[in-house]
């Protein structure tokens, strides 16, 4: 138990290694990539079609035990809005709990009411159940009514992240909101752009910013390495190439962790 203490409470690395790449890895393989090309950090889902959802506890265990770059499991119930039914809260919660039992680093969530402001009640408790782990707000942020608004109400919950695209559909084209944001924020929470980075627009996003970390799944799509492949059945939708899969990148997390280390 001491151990998982001792990685829970650990100093994230964005408070003295200067800029920090965290990867959205939606498997355990695309965490052993992110890890292989520099990461920092990993938020741990699956499901990105919709945005992301809790992966499971196996791979979540896995990788706190496996691998050393901070794991910070997504914490959400389902796609879809962030207003949840009392059975979801309760399972949010129990996820949060076990997270925080196996030793994770922190923990990616957040909860809006019905009329697009935080849930601060909810809030609360999240932090109170995750206390001493650290808890970063999602951009369930960016569906809010009001970000300068919200952004003050995060910061005295206790969140020490927030993950925006600046409230439009990406961190390229909400970039100066997200700046807005930054200096709003006067280093008592961390902003994190996210949503739409790669390669050719990080190094602009970083500048126009001013933000000190960075999300993205740095993706690609794989090819099966099935020899047999059964072209009729379908385990998905009528569309759905099942022999072809999106995961981490190699080289793309090189390619964005050398761009962030010339900063």
């Amino acid at each position: 138990m001491t151990q998982n203490i001792n990685r829970r409470t650990a100093k994230s690395p964005s408070g003295d290694l200067g800029a920090v790449l965290e990867i959205c890895a939606n498997s355990i393989e695309s965490a052993i990539v992110a890890e292989k090309g520099g990461a920092d950090r990993i938020e741990l889902c699956t499901n990105l079609g919709e945005g992301g959802t809790t992966p499971s506890y196996g791979q979540i265990k896995w990788c706190v035990e496996n691998l050393q770059l901070e794991v910070w499991p997504l914490i959400r119930p389902r796609g879809g809005d962030f207003l949840y039914t009392d059975a979801e809260f309760e399972c949010l919660l129990e996820d949060i709990s076990f997270c925080k039992k196996i030793g994770c680093h922190g923990v990616v969530t957040g909860i809006l009411d019905e009329n697009g402001n935080i849930d601060e009640t909810r809030c609360r408790q999240i932090i109170a159940m995750a206390s001493p782990m650290p808890v970063a707000f999602h951009r369930a942020f960016d569906m809010s009514q009001n970000l300068e608004e919200s952004l003050e109400t995060i910061i005295a919950l206790g969140f020490v992240r927030i993950l925006t695209s600046g409230g439009k559909a990406n961190a390229e084209i909400g970039a100066r909101e997200i700046a807005q944001l930054v200096v709003q924020a006067k280093d008592r929470i961390e902003i994190m752009p996210g949503a739409g980075i790669n390669s050719d627009n990080l190094l602009d996003i970083a500048k126009t910013t001013g933000a000190k970390c960075f999300h993205t799944t740095a993706k690609d799509k794989f090819a099966s390495k099935m020899v047999f492949q059964n072209a009729i059945g379908k385990m998905g939708n009528k569309d759905a190439d099942e022999f072809n899969y999106e995961q981490t990148d190699l080289n793309k997390v090189t390619v964005l962790k050398g761009i962030l280390n010339k900063l």
